[in-house]
């Protein structure tokens, strides 16, 4: 009995196309047929099958083994039926082994490349995560890594970063996000090629997800303006970050060696009069126009929250304006009757 030619030839396919050698794919389907065996009626408790890798020749050998588990006594027991079973069985164990090497291939093209940018499209949505379609894989979203109010829909192409890549029982899984601060890093990196070859670079970045982002930028190049590098004429190259993020504002500043310069760039686009610097506590007073408060604190507090995150101090802001001081109540005068008398229960 032996193996059919068209499941010979598929073995030495998958050998050359997924580099899975085919001796393993025979080891695997002797042991498939060993249990093929003992379920077939009269079949001894203990047997081991032989696959010639030339001819694909199949026999099932019977064994006795003694209370050591040493085999006492062998013979063939190939049963008559076993060519149909060995044909079903290798197509089973060929499409587990198809299914193994890609999930191994997925993992060695992605293992090692967190933080890297990938392209999407969405291929399930629901509370709990988003599944993306890479083309060679499938990476998976969780809900605390999406944009929060953002609304994807299947079919929709979207970018994240690589956050991490398991390799568990099912596969690898890979994980990616679109909240994470990185994100904005790799998207800007796309439009902007002096920070691919390091003439700029970014510092830091302080990110809420799809309302704002911060991001301190230096140039390594005095003729460069690291600022002007990553807006863009007319702020073409920062506008297509914000396209990709639905709208999420970017803030570019520059990054500045004092504290005082760089807490007064990150409270932009607000004016900033004065700051004075506590570096034991790691706090800093700043002092704004009247007009320029509301600008300076942001909505629900959020500029001055971002650039607290961004320059790492404790950001208090007040406006130039002296506190008003209240007017003393006008002094009660006392009635009096004629002759200088006081009215009846007033005090002089």
């Amino acid at each position: 009995m032996r193996i059919d030619y068209q499941v010979m030839e598929a073995l030495e396919q998958l050998e050359r196309e997924r580099g899975v050698p085919v001796e393993t794919i025979l080891d695997a389907l002797a042991n498939a047929l060993v249990s093929a065996y003992k379920r077939s009626p009269g079949a001894a408790e203990e047997a081991r099958v032989t696959i010639d890798p030339e001819s694909g020749e199949i026999h099932v050998y019977a064994q006795e083994l003694d209370e050591d588990g040493n085999v006492v006594r062998e013979w063939e027991d190939t049963p008559e039926d076993f060519g149909r079973i060995a044909a079903q069985t290798a197509k089973q164990v060929i499409a587990q082994r198809l299914r193994d090497a890609k999930r191994e291939q997925v993992y060695d093209v992605y293992m090692g490349r967190e933080g890297d940018l990938v392209t999407g499209i969405v291929q399930q949505v629901d509370h709990r995560y988003v599944i993306l379609d890479l083309g060679d894989a499938e990476a998976i979203m969780p809900g605390s890594e999406r944009i929060p109010y953002e609304r994807l829909e299947r079919g929709n192409r979207v970018k994240a970063i690589i956050l991490e890549v398991r390799n568990e029982g099912k596969g690898p899984q890979i994980v990616v996000s679109r909240s994470h601060p990185d994100l904005v890093r790799r998207l800007l990196e796309l439009e902007v090629p002096e920070l691919v070859d390091g003439t700029v670079e970014i510092v830091a970045i302080a990110r809420e997800p799809g309302h704002r982002t911060k991001i301190a930028v230096v140039s390594h190049d005095p003729n460069v303006d690291p600022k002007g590098a990553c807006v863009g004429a007319r702020g073409s190259r920062v506008r297509q970050v914000v396209n990709e993020l639905r709208g999420e504002k970017v803030d570019v500043v520059q990054w500045r060696p004092d504290a005082a310069q760089f807490i007064a760039e990150a409270l932009g686009p607000a004016k900033v009069k004065e700051v004075v610097i506590d570096e034991e506590t790691k706090t800093a007073e700043v002092i704004v126009p009247e007009h320029q408060l509301s600008l300076a604190i942001g909505k629900e507090g959020q500029n001055a929250r971002l650039a607290a995150r961004l320059t790492g101090y404790k950001i208090e802001i007040r406006s130039d304006r002296p506190p008003e001081i209240e007017p003393r109540p006008p002094r009660r005068s006392t009635p009096r009757l004629p002759g200088g008398r006081t009215v009846p229960g007033e005090r002089r």
